[in-house]
């Protein structure tokens, strides 16, 4: 096959840079990083998810023999070979299909599923992602539902976005089209997800993309891009793409190399990310240094900033030149304190649910023990159980709340970054709301809207400029708190949760459980130190902006 450039679906989602290094000869013998183990069990448990979902779809059926299975290991000839030969047969259902590389197209790949509709076929996927959202209108068949003509709009979901989804079955598409296999007059693809229970049908030919695109015309122009920045590093040309941070850098395998050549360059994506530093250099503001010199009061040069203030962005840039985590952008930082007060922080497993509901009770005595307080289930998720721990929380809970009021006293609960612990109120509410003491969803809103549930993630953004990223583990060391697990985070607690539990068919881990509940104790005491700093000391030991 030589050296010609073959880009797989993935590279339609990728970093430009990640597609140049992915290309360049160069990089053939550049070491890098070891594969994340988390990531590595999310492919562990990415491949059991299909095979779950395989042995069900061949149970529907009822019929074996219409199904010819491509084995994911072994050599690629032979994957390709046994899918050909699925092909010629005119196997009704082809499972881990490997398709030939398309070497006058650049295109190389496969896919989970192919079901044949008539002459062609057409793609499935199966990922374990959620794919819907409660809502109205996605076309959907059930899961063991194969047709794409049965496809109605579903009264109960709407589709969730995931335009990586949408890539891959474009990019299958085009390459069963190559082939004479596409089916005619017909651009769809379906997707499986987390919750196995419906296909979401994909019509790539709909104006659902911004500017009333659609997934096929996305796709075009990406892979004529991408092909432009593999063939340039291929052959030598000047480079296409380069170096930039933007969020995919955290678990990209070549960010060593990036962060390298970004940091020798100051280059102004270290403070200002994705297309704002595309517009920062077009105007020749390419290092921290040239836009820490800007002034803050004039007009901004970029014309298409979509990255809030622009003097915050100088402010920034003077921060890490001065190797300043955090300044104010106030003079004075306030956080809304109450008599009695509650951390809360909540521990999810992906999207299958949440698995512990963590609270630390401080103030005033409402006849309450006060302290850390943790509601858990320990059964592997999902889990029915995990309405019986939400229950408890809750009820505890609004207990508190209940008693505090009562005395004539305020309250308050505190959260760094309500998004999460929000998602999965609300999302207890929707899938538990039948079980007892699980709140209605109108309770819920009522309190996540009141002045009683602060967020402190949005105090922090609200209050100071962060050069380093504004995570609680990047925040609260300022505030002086350190975690007790010097291995603490949540990719690494995702690890200890499955030992926690026994997911992977082990006895469960009681110290494993332990050492969950250590973390998430140390999140909330992390938290109320952090809004303990803020309402104090804040304003003594952070420099203000404009002093800068």
């Amino acid at each position: 096959m030589g050296d010609e450039v073959l880009l797989d679906a993935g590279a339609m989602s990728r970093c430009r840079r990640r597609v140049h290094l992915e290309h360049d000869p160069a990089m053939r013998d550049v070491p890098l990083p070891p594969p994340d183990p988390t990531a590595q069990q999310r492919i562990d448990d990415a491949t059991a998810h299909r095979e779950e979902i395989l042995r069900q779809l061949v149970e529907a059926s009822g019929d074996e023999a219409a199904w010819a299975r491509v084995p994911r290991t072994g050599p690629a000839a032979e994957r390709v070979r046994l899918t050909e030969e699925a092909f010629e047969a005119g196997a009704r259902y082809i499972w881990g299909a490997l398709l030939s590389a398309d070497l006058a197209g650049h295109r190389r790949g496969g896919i989970d599923l192919l079901v044949r509709v008539g002459e062609g076929y057409v793609p499935v996927l199966v990922v374990r992602h959620r794919i819907t959202d409660r809502g109205q209108g996605a076309p959907t068949t059930a899961m063991t539902d194969l047709d794409p003509a049965h496809r109605a709009p579903d009264e109960a979901r709407k589709v969730r976005s995931q335009p990586r989804d949408q890539m891959r079955l474009a990019h299958t598409l085009r390459m069963l089209q190559t082939r004479g296999k596409a089916v005619g007059g017909r651009a769809v693809g379906g997707v499986i997800g987390l919750d196995a229970d419906v296909v979401v049908w994909h019509d790539l030919t709909a104006g659902t993309w911004p500017g009333g695109r659609s997934a096929l015309e996305e796709y075009d122009a990406r892979f004529a891009d991408r092909l432009a920045v593999a063939t340039a590093a291929a052959t030598g040309a000047e480079a296409l793409a380069e170096p930039s941070r933007v969020l995919e850098c955290r678990q990209c395998p070549f960010w060593p190399t990036c962060e390298v050549a970004l940091t020798e360059s100051r280059d102004v994506s270290l403070v200002v990310r994705g297309e704002d530093a595309g517009e920062l250099r077009r105007v020749g503001v390419s290092t921290v240094d040239k836009l820490a010199a800007l002034d803050p009061a004039a007009e901004p040069p970029a014309t298409n900033w979509t990255g809030g203030p622009f003097s915050d962005s100088i402010m920034l840039a003077r921060a890490w030149l001065a190797d300043l985590t955090v300044v104010r952008r106030t003079p004075r930082v306030e956080v809304p304190r109450a008599d009695v007060e509650i951390d809360v922080d909540m521990e999810s497993f992906g999207d299958s649910g949440a698995y512990l509901w963590g609270t630390l009770l401080s103030g005033a005595d409402v006849g309450v023990e006060p302290g850390y307080r943790a509601f858990a289930t320990w059964d592997p998720l999902p889990t029915e159980d995990e309405a019986r721990s939400f229950a408890e929380f809750w009820s505890w809970f609004m207990e508190v709340r209940a008693r505090t009021l009562a005395a004539g006293l305020t309250f308050r609960a505190y959260c760094y970054n309500a998004l999460a612990e929000n998602r999965w109120l609300f999302g207890s509410v929707e899938r538990f709301g039948a079980h007892p003491g699980v709140p209605e969803r109108a309770a819920v809103s009522s309190f996540v809207d009141s002045d009683e549930w602060v967020d402190l993630f949005r105090s922090v953004t609200e209050q100071f400029l962060c050069s380093r990223g504004k995570g609680l583990k990047v925040i609260a060391p300022v505030a002086g708190f350190s975690w007790r697990d010097p291995e603490a985070g949540g990719e690494a607690s995702m690890r200890w949760y499955r030992d926690a539990v026994g997911m992977d068919g082990g006895v469960p881990d009681a110290e494993q459980r332990e050492r969950l509940l250590r973390y998430n104790e140390d999140d909330v005491l992390a938290t109320r130190a952090l809004r303990e700093w803020m309402s104090s000391g804040a304003q003594d030991e952070v420099p203000y902006m404009l002093d800068l």
